[in-house]
C-alpha cells in the first residue's frame, strides 16, 4: 500500500481517483488547492498527483515549492497541453505529464509505473555495496542520496540527484541525453530530452556554489555527458 497525495480542484475528478486507488489498497491524501497541498506533501506521500491551474498556488508553483523537500514521484495532471507546459513541469521536478482529459486505466498505470521505478531505485540503493563514493573533495552517499562537497550539503532535487548518480557510477562514460532521460525518467515517460540539459544546468550551478573551479560532469559536444574521473 502507498500514501497517495491527490491536488486537484476537480472535486468530482478527486472523488473517483481516490474510489479508484483506495479500491487497490492505496492511502489517500486531498487537497483541492495549492497551498494546502504544499502543506500535506509535509507528510511525506509515496506519489503526488498534481494539477496545474487551481485556486491559490497553482501546481507549477507547488512543484517549485516542495521538490527540494519531497523525493516522490509528482505526475502532473493538466488541461494545459502545450509542449511549453510539459517541459516547464518535468523541468520543475515532475515525473511525469497526463493531459485531461485522460483514460483512467491509463492513469492508473502511469501511476503504478512510478511507484514500481520508485521502489526498484531504493532497493538499488539498499543493496549497493558502495554507500558513499569520493571524487576530489564530493561526496556521493548513495544509502543517503545526498550529495556533499568539502563537507558542504548541496541540495539536490530528485531528479537532478538521479542524473549525478547515474553518471557518477559510470564515471568517464559518457552518455547522451537520451539515454540519462530513458534512465533517469523512464522508458514509459513522455516528455523532453531537454529537460535533461536544464536539469545539468541546475546541478553545475549547485556545484559551482562551493567549488567554482571544479568540473565534475564535461559537455561530450554533440553526443551528451559524462562524469570526470578524479
Amino acid at each position: 500500500m502507498s500514501k497517495i497525495l491527490i491536488v486537484d480542484d476537480e472535486r468530482e475528478l478527486v472523488a473517483l481517483l481516490e474510489k479508484k486507488l483506495k479500491s487497490k489498497g492505496h492511502e489517500v491524501l486531498i487537497a483541492y488547492n495549492g497551498n494546502d497541498g504544499i502543506e500535506l506533501a509535509k507528510k511525506q506521500p509515496d506519489l503526488i498527483i498534481l494539477d496545474i491551474m487551481m485556486p491559490g498556488a497553482d501546481g507549477f508553483e507547488v512543484c517549485s515549492t516542495i521538490r527540494d523537500d519531497v523525493v516522490c514521484p509528482i505526475i502532473f495532471l493538466s488541461a494545459k497541453q502545450s509542449e511549453a507546459d510539459k517541459i516547464k513541469g518535468l523541468t520543475l521536478g515532475g515525473d511525469d505529464y497526463i493531459v485531461k482529459p485522460f483514460g483512467l486505466r491509463e492513469l492508473m498505470a502511469r501511476i503504478e509505473a512510478n511507484l514500481r521505478r520508485e521502489k526498484r531505485s531504493q532497493y538499488i540503493n539498499m543493496e549497493n555495496k558502495r554507500p558513499k563514493m569520493y571524487f576530489g573533495k564530493l561526496c556521493l552517499d548513495i544509502q543517503e542520496r545526498a550529495v556533499k562537497i568539502d563537507g558542504k550539503d548541496v541540495h539536490l532535487t530528485k531528479r537532478e540527484y538521479d542524473i549525478v548518480e547515474l553518471l557518477a557510477l559510470h564515471a568517464g562514460q559518457v552518455f547522451s541525453r537520451e539515454q540519462i532521460y530513458e534512465k533517469v525518467w523512464g522508458y514509459d515517460s513522455e516528455g523532453e530530452d531537454s529537460t535533461v540539459v536544464e536539469r545539468v544546468k541546475k546541478i553545475r550551478a549547485k556545484f559551482s556554489v562551493v567549488t567554482p573551479k571544479i568540473e565534475y560532469i564535461s559537455t561530450v559536444w554533440g553526443i551528451g555527458y559524462k562524469w570526470n574521473k578524479f
